[in-house]
């Protein structure tokens, strides 16, 4: 006769526990795939120098340094024409050069081919140009570097050249205050593509408060690769605000893969002069319903509250007064404290109201309901909870009970506590 030998509970309980641990284990390793790698690249430090690339230099020379050094003072020259400086000489010139970029060269026995980029100290070069670019900045913007390829869009779920060319852009003399994330870490999970379409101000006033920009600009790469190979055509357009609002839009293209590194640099410089554009026609103005300042409350409702404050100290002190001097009518019983009376009709006051917001949309109708109650003057958001409990302040003409009646009638369910209330749909 064959018997069944069933586990026994120990071995039950190790074996849960072993499970447990193995799902646990799954759970971090999909976190860190969604979190973890390289993906961050941080942008370079913004400096004020003056900054003039895409200079094409050719000389010839007894010998390929001689060349490179002709070159380059060439490249000077070329550089400081650009920028409409007055007449110098070149040892003059030199003397205001910070440093020389080579984007790509080349050197022969007696030649020298390249393309160069030339800084100028803006310090030392400001005596002969002036003040001529000192224009006002844009409020700080919130950079989102769209790239669209392959039937896929991007932002900072993996380094690409796109994020790389803004990166590595030097904004010290550009009118825009960027705002550059360097998409690491938790980047990749708020800053995606699909945030881009959202209208919801709730939502953007919390992704940018967490960067402390004012507003964001989208600059979209539509990167199109014709052949292994082959030529790369882009189509650039650039966007702007929670409305992802349009500004313009141009082609470029790049004759090889190789040469796109290239074409997206250039491709940066005529995405800021678009913004600078904007910015001059006054479109970059943030928008209002995105202010995430600490809103200052009006003087007199200021006044009203610490008249409050101080009335209720009062009956604080004579409440405890009276409780430690029982009179002679009732022994040593304790007085009573004093009824308060209600509120002046059309006083305000301030209020605490937690808000049970288990998603987005949720604490949006429930801001947006109590905004509308009659009676309340203004609200306050102090801390956001999407999944949890939001709190709000709320002024309001009248008591709490009168707010939480007010707040009933919107069809909430409301708790009230002493000076505060919690309220749920």
């Amino acid at each position: 006769m064959s018997h069944a030998i069933s586990p026994s509970p120990a071995l039950r309980r190790n074996a849960i526990l072993v499970l447990a641990l193995a799902a646990l284990c799954l759970a971090a390793v999909a976190v860190w795939a969604q979190v973890g790698g390289e993906r961050g690249i941080a942008p370079i430090a913004s400096s004020s120098d003056i900054e003039v690339t895409g200079i094409e230099v050719d000389v010839r020379a007894d010998s390929g340094s001689e060349a490179r050094t002709e070159a380059w003072k060439e490249a000077q020259r070329k550089a400081w024409e650009r920028i409409d400086g007055p007449e110098l000489a070149d040892s003059q010139i030199e003397g205001l050069v910070s440093a020389i970029i080579i984007e790509r060269e080349r050197l022969g026995p007696k030649r020298y081919i390249a393309t160069l980029g030339v800084v100028f100290d803006r310090q030392r070069a400001a005596r002969y140009l002036g003040a001529q670019d000192a224009a006002a900045r844009s409020a700080p913007m919130l950079l989102l570097p769209v790239t669209i390829s392959a039937g896929t869009q991007m932002v900072f779920e993996q380094r690409n050249p796109w994020q790389r060319a803004w990166a590595q852009y030097q904004t010290g003399q550009s009118r825009i205050d960027y705002v550059r994330p360097s998409g690491s870490g938790g980047d990749s999970l708020l800053l995606t593509y699909g945030q881009t379409g959202r209208r919801s101000r709730t939502w953007w006033r919390n992704s940018l408060d967490q960067f402390g920009a004012a507003d964001v600009l989208v600059p979209i790469a539509n990167l199109r690769y014709t052949y292994p190979g082959g030529p790369v055509e882009g189509t650039f357009t650039a966007r702007y605000g929670p409305d992802n609002e349009y500004l313009d839009g141009f082609d470029m293209t790049a004759p090889s893969a190789a040469e796109l590194p290239a074409m997206l640099s250039r491709a940066v410089v005529r995405f800021n002069g678009i913004f600078e554009a904007a910015l001059a026609e006054g479109k970059l103005r943030p928008d209002p319903t995105l202010n995430i300042g600490t809103p200052e409350l009006d003087p007199a409702l200021q006044r009203l509250l610490d008249l409050g404050r101080a009335l209720r100290q009062q009956d604080r002190a004579a409440a405890a007064a009276a409780s430690a001097e029982p009179t002679a009518e009732s022994g040593d019983a304790i007085t009573a404290a004093p009824i308060r009376t209600p509120p002046p009709e059309g006083s305000v006051a301030l209020y605490t109201v937690q808000v049970a917001t288990p998603d987005a949309g949720a604490f949006d109708g429930s801001i947006s309901a109590v905004r509308g109650t009659p009676g309340v003057r203004s609200t306050g958001i102090r801390s956001t909870a999407i999944g949890g409990t939001s709190v709000m302040t709320v002024s309001f003409a009248g008591s709490i009970g009168e707010l939480a009646d007010a707040l009933r009638a919107r069809g909430f369910t409301v708790r009230q506590g002493s000076n505060a209330l919690s309220i749920s749909r």
